[in-house]
């Protein structure tokens, strides 16, 4: 076996996507090998690199750890991460601590989106290997330099799963197959893309076998007008329509739309997404999208009343919030994580007195900032009873699969499995749960072959959930292929479309054929599968013991504040949720868990123990929040 070495991964102060770095030093660790994470001053300093005096604390750092693997991870502009790169590299060089100076440093890695690791290999060769994102565990472990003896006999366990599906996703994109699958016919009921059509309607009405399909579309181009933008989004709509293929719009709206509906523009960066701006354009979306129905996003400001706006233009087919997120706390909005959370609660009840359904954009939020699986789970189960307690009659409930990227397969049907239980648990003749999975943010490769196939293997991960049960899912949330590379357009929207459902009907044809494994009764998922569940009643009996009010704003602000709800890679450095950060959770065997400051995995008395500690504290913080 190879000697252990030292990795050292740095991530620039500016940039604020953690998730990729800290997953490959699990991964890293896992095999033997030691890993230094830059702290805050060496983070900083590597962002002004240019100068001498950061140069000299990032190199200093690296020759007092002994550092003999660099990586460097930036998800931002593409100059500056070729300049970061190349002022890292002179330094080096200063030092003679490069491989060819017979210095200790003998790889350099750099990860970052693909136009920037493309600049990068056009400007430094071979001499710095990069990561566009889409690796594989296995991939990960290659091209960072780790020998095969080094592999945990686990990973390699958990990729026989993951690699069933991706060959036989291959074989459906090798084929192209997939390019018969036709719009089925949903028109078969009266209502059908009419101002009382629903998602309810569509749903009961139709073929259950072939679920319905929600796409995010949003062009943006920078160099066009606001108005120009609305059109070439219009077009795009009218387009979607014609074909057939998609059965629910949802708009990608501007971070303007979402914060500053009907004000003035004049001034303000739009950032990307389609900029409506009036209540008449969300009408004309809504005659473009026929017989399609629509969603969009929900507003960071005036949340409620930008919700009643959404149900008589677009007659937006479900409501979708995030509770804790799109705040301050993540800076994506301006509300306090308290204000915020009585938004949302106040927006819910209008959504229940719509009748329409709420869909809780949470769980995935909690797994993007560090969270471990049953937090994951808890987080969607207190969204749903909140729902219910709220007068909501249907439940979207949205599982983002391979979040993070380094989940196996196997650990994600646990984990879907352990939520579809305790929230189907609520389910009653006034309260219904519709399942939408989806592919993780992260997932596609920048490569457009290679993505589809990805496509249709997490497509089969999806089916494998509830396997054998051809009506589920009742809704997939279809993430479109060229993702890692630019915002997808109608054609490929459509053909993402095509590959999701005909790999579902294929697979569950070799399913009855036998030529695939049966993932129904597969012992390690079940087993996960009730050692998640286990975990999640406990914390969810001890919240619900310990916040009386748990299903309002200010038990759910208690219950994050405490630390019930772990997020140790959250951007903002608050204070008010010190607790919540104050946690350490890491991969392991292809799932996401809690460990002490040993690295052993923590089981969930203490989690809870430690939670419960701090109640009295995040209350007090809480009247704080109140009185402000």
């Amino acid at each position: 076996m190879a000697d252990p070495r030292i990795y050292g991964l740095i991530k620039p102060a500016l940039d604020a996507h953690t998730l990729g770095i800290h997953a490959a030093a699990d991964l890293l660790r896992d095999c033997g090998h030691t890993v230094i994470m830059a702290n805050d001053d060496v983070a900083s300093a590597m962002h002004h690199i240019r100068h001498d005096i950061p140069q000299t604390i990032v190199i200093d750092w690296i020759q007092a750890n002994g550092i003999e693997r660099l990586g460097v991870s930036y998800r931002l502009d593409q100059a500056d991460a070729v300049n970061m790169l190349g002022c890292l590299i002179e330094a080096l060089k200063k030092r003679r601590l490069l491989f060819f100076q017979n210095g200790p440093v003998d790889r350099l890695f750099f990860g970052g989106l693909p136009a920037a690791c493309a600049a990068v290999e056009q400007t430094f060769g071979g001499l710095v290997q990069t990561f566009c994102g889409g690796e594989s565990a296995r991939e990960t472990l290659t091209q960072m330099g780790v020998s095969g003896d080094q592999v945990p006999p686990d990973l390699e366990k958990g990729s026989r799963y993951d690699e069933m599906r991706h060959a036989f996703g291959k074989h459906i994109i090798d084929t192209e197959s997939y390019k018969t699958f036709n719009a089925p016919d949903r028109s078969r009921y009266a209502a059908y893309g009419t101002k009382r059509d629903s998602v309810m309607l569509r749903l009961d009405a139709g073929d259950k076998t072939v679920p319905l399909t929600r796409a995010h579309v949003g062009p943006y181009e920078s160099g066009l007008s606001r108005i120009e933008a609305v059109r070439r989004f219009l077009d795009w709509t009218r387009f979607l329509a014609r074909a057939g293929l998609l059965d629910i719009l949802s708009i990608g709206t501007s971070q303007l739309t979402q914060s500053c509906f009907g004000e003035n523009w004049e001034d303000r960066n739009n950032g990307g997404g389609v900029p409506l701006n009036s209540a008449a354009e969300l009408g004309m979306v809504r005659d473009a999208a026929a017989p399609m129905l629509v969603r969009t996003y929900a507003g960071t400001k005036n949340i409620a009343a930008l919700a009643r706006i959404y149900e008589e233009t677009l007659n937006i087919c479900w409501h979708a919030l995030s509770l804790w997120w799109f705040n301050q706390l993540d800076q994506r909005g301006e509300y306090d994580v308290y204000t915020n959370l009585k938004q949302h609660l106040e927006t819910i009840r209008y959504a229940a007195a719509t009748g329409k359904p709420f869909e809780a954009n949470v769980s995935h939020h909690f797994a993007f900032r560090g969270a471990d699986d049953v937090t994951y789970v808890v987080s969607a189960y207190l969204a749903a009873k909140l729902a219910k307690r709220l007068g909501i009659r249907t439940f979207v409930l949205q599982n983002m699969l391979n979040t993070p990227r380094t989940t196996w397969g196997v650990q994600d049907l646990a984990k879907s499995r352990a939520l579809l239980t305790l929230v189907r648990s609520l389910a009653d003749n006034r309260f219904r749960v519709l399942l939408q999975p989806r592919a993780g943010l992260d997932l596609f490769k920048p490569d457009l072959n290679e993505a589809k196939i990805q496509l249709a293997a997490v497509t089969a991960l999806m089916d494998d959930i509830e396997a054998g049960v051809d009506t589920s899912p009742d809704i997939i949330h279809v993430v479109s292929y060229s993702e890692a590379l630019f915002l997808a357009t109608p054609d490929i929207i459509n053909e993402s479309i095509q590959i999701t459902q005909h790999t579902l009907k294929a697979y569950r044809r070799a399913r009855r054929l036998g030529r695939i494994p049966d993932m129904t009764a597969n012992a390690d998922v079940r087993q996960r599968s009730d050692e998640l569940l286990f975990a999640a009643r406990a914390v969810i009996a001890a919240l619900e013991a310990g916040i009386p009010d748990l299903y309002t704003a200010e038990g759910l602000y208690v219950a994050m504040a405490a630390g019930f709800l772990p997020v140790p890679f959250l951007w903002a450095k608050t204070e008010e949720f010190w607790h919540a950060r104050n946690w350490q959770t890491k991969s392991v065997s292809g799932s996401v868990r809690i460990i002490d400051e040993t690295g052993h995995k923590m089981n969930p008395d203490r989690v809870i123990a430690i939670a419960e500690a701090n109640l009295d504290e995040a209350r007090r913080r809480l009247h704080q929040r109140m009185r402000t």
